[in-house]
């Protein structure tokens, strides 16, 4: 299983979130405390996504910095991530699953437009039983992905939702709904961002947030100073740098 984190909030460095602090990302990638899903370490690349800062945002678009490497073997990463700042981040570090293809292509976070999307987990049964959900995106769509893995496939359709005008809410339970309806028992834990709100699922792992007055924080396991609490299983979260609403997903499948 994968681990991930988001923020949002006043500009931090990107070493203050992935690399500093207690328990950090950079520490869960050998060190995990939950691993229900299978594996060990993750191990297996690792991926920063930021919006940037001032006129560097004027591309409109956000940053990504992805390595097929563990992320304690990049000598690059901390004096970059100590130089660079944000106020929306998302972060990974991956734990392959056995039969994927490895490489930078299956790293999160995944982009598209304005959008970053990671996933912490697996489809179950795959690809058989996600051939009818294939059926919904062009062929194009389906050719053109980054690779092969059930991750990149989450990631189109909920792109395509998102490019029909879905609301992004809507856009990932619905895709967590046709997911496991046709392979019950995936593990479904998402984070998605503009940069501007968060939204997060967790389907059969943990997922906790820590709130202050201007900032938001949601991961897969806790680090770090401050309050974090536990989002329950099966649930929705949608988040801003100031509010967090947290609605049960169970009913709704």
């Amino acid at each position: 299983m994968c681990r991930h984190l988001a923020y949002l909030g006043p500009p931090v460095t990107l070493a203050s979130l992935v690399l500093e602090p207690r328990h950090s990302l950079y520490e869960q990638s050998w060190a995990p405390s939950d691993m229900r899903g299978g594996g060990s370490v993750n191990a297996d690349g690792f991926g920063l996504g930021w919006y940037p800062e001032g006129d560097a945002a004027v591309s409109g678009g956000p940053v990504r910095y992805r390595r097929d490497v563990p992320i304690w073997t990049d000598e690059n990463l901390p004096e970059l991530a100590g130089a660079i700042r944000s106020g929306a981040v998302l972060a990974a570090v991956r734990n392959g699953t056995v039969g994927m293809p490895y490489g930078q292509p299956a790293v999160a976070p995944f982009a598209s437009g304005h959008w970053l999307f990671s996933h912490n987990g697996r489809i179950a049964g795959w690809p058989d039983t996600t051939l009818k959900l294939a059926e919904q995106l062009p062929v194009a769509d389906l050719l053109g992905l980054d690779a092969p893995t059930d991750s990149v496939f989450l990631w189109a359709l909920i792109t395509r939702r998102l490019g029909d005008g879905e609301p992004p809410a809507d856009a990932v339970a619905a895709v967590v709904r046709e997911v496991e309806a046709v392979a019950p028992g995936s593990r479904l834990n998402f984070l998605l961002t503009d940069g501007e709100q968060v939204i997060a699922t967790t389907w059969t792992h943990s997922l906790h947030v820590r709130r202050t007055t201007d900032s938001v924080t949601v991961a897969s396991e806790p680090f770090g100073d401050g309050a974090w609490h536990a989002v329950p299983d099966r649930s929705l979260l949608v988040a801003t740098a100031t509010t967090v609403q947290v609605t049960p997903m169970e009913g709704h499948l």
